[in-house]
């Protein structure tokens, strides 16, 4: 009766090596899969511009014929697994069998004791046959939950140091830049030997050609990488030793593209300040003239701005981005060409908005257009990952600068 046992055990292990592999292939495929429709949804406008539709189809049936290859291995594998190890089970009521019935005929057992014996041996093998499809949903469990704990697994690249500093009031602003060097690829520097300082409550513009390093200055600062030397501080504090949620909290930030969640108008203004009230809402919207807009919608505050704010303009988008961060209220502020693709009435509405925002509060102004520089305290002019020129516009526009020959290029001069 046992003589299937070690057999099925056999056949167990071997299955389960070559399911597991299986699985596993099956679902990265079926990530790249999903990643291709999700690239191919995000830039449905591109395809439509670019009549790449048939283009974007044949490339999602590609990644959908390798999945659907790689799961059709693990039906075959299946299918070959499950009646063989049945028909290794079956054996044993096979060997009783005909072994009963020598001894039925030899007058040692009777025919209802056969029978019983059978009886017993099919709820011995029922279980048996049982675990099989167990251990087959257990590798797919398995091989699903693998890739699951990639991620959550996955160790930060920035982490916080134990007993981090969480000063218990805002701070003032001053920031301060010593030595810092910072590269995304090793030997390959986006930031090299920078050093100045800001003084709380100070506008200072930040310019040069793309690449030069201003857009990972502000990553640095909050803390989205560690630097590889030198040292960045706020109030004295270096922002290594600072809980990162403290640290983020005290910066804003309007991008030159802000991003809007898929949901209500008041859910992406409440993004600032989730414990803010409908009132305080309701101003930090008047104070980014985003009110008289936001009234005119639909369900008003409640209407739903799509993914990623596309039903919204780009004005539309930057003056809730506004309103979110007069919700954050912080003292240190980033804007990255907040004026940006809008037009020039937008422009005035945002610019006006910027103004009340700034008044108070450490303002670092990533310019990519030199018209943007308006009420600058001071201008720091960054090349190759280093800083070239300081000063005020009236300062080095006379003189042969980096910012000069900026300014003259951007002018046409």
């Amino acid at each position: 009766a046992l003589l299937p046992i070690p057999l099925l055990i056999w056949g167990a292990c071997v299955y389960t090596g070559k399911a597991h592999s299986l699985y596993h292939t099956v679902r990265k495929r079926a990530a790249k899969m999903n990643a291709r429709l999700q690239d191919s949804l995000s830039g449905i406008r591109e395809t439509f511009a670019f009549n790449r539709e048939l283009h974007e189809i044949s490339r999602f049936e590609k990644k959908s014929r390798d999945y659907c290859d790689g799961t059709l291995d693990v039906m075959r594998l299946w299918a070959i697994y499950s009646p063989t190890m049945m028909f290794l089970g079956s054996l044993g009521t096979a060997f009783i069998l005909l072994y009963g019935i020598g001894l039925v005929r030899a007058d040692e057992i009777t025919i209802g004791a056969l029978v019983a014996f059978i009886g017993y041996l099919a709820l011995f093998y029922t279980p048996i046959n049982q675990l099989h499809s167990v251990n087959h949903m257990l590798q797919h469990a398995l091989a699903s939950g693998e890739r699951l704990f990639e991620i959550i697994d996955r160790e930060p690249d920035v982490k916080e140091i134990p007993n981090a500093i969480l000063p218990g009031t805002n701070m003032r602003g001053e920031i301060e830049f010593q030595g810092v060097s910072f590269a995304y690829v090793k030997g390959k520097p986006a930031l090299d030997n920078l050093s100045f300082k800001i003084q709380p409550g100070e506008k200072i513009a930040l310019v040069g050609h793309t690449g030069s390093g201003k857009s990972t200055l502000m990553k640095l600062l909050l803390r989205f990488y560690d630097i590889d030397s030198g040292r960045i501080s706020i109030d004295g504090l270096s922002v290594s030793d600072l809980k990162i949620s403290y640290l983020r909290e005290q910066i804003g930030m309007v991008s030159q593209d802000p991003f809007l969640f898929n949901g209500t108008v008041a859910e992406n203004i409440l993004y600032g300040n989730v414990e803010a009230s409908p009132e305080e809402m309701g101003k930090a919207a008047l104070a980014a003239h985003a009110d008289d807009f936001i009234t005119k919608l639909p369900n008003g505050y409640d209407t739903l701005v799509g993914e990623r704010g596309v039903k919204l303009s780009g004005g539309e988008k930057h003056r809730i981005a506004i309103a979110r961060t007069f919700l954050k209220n912080p003292p240190i502020l980033i804007l990255d060409e907040a004026t940006a693709s809008v037009d020039t009435e937008t422009e005035t509405k945002i610019k006006d908005a910027l103004i009340h925002l700034m008044a108070g509060r450490t303002t670092i102004v990533i310019a990519h257009r030199l018209s943007t520089l308006e009420g600058a305290n001071r201008i720091l002019v960054m090349k190759s990952g280093k800083l070239v020129d300081s000063g005020t516009h009236d300062t080095m526009i006379n003189a042969e600068t980096e910012y000069a020959q900026l300014f003259r290029s951007q002018m046409h001069l």
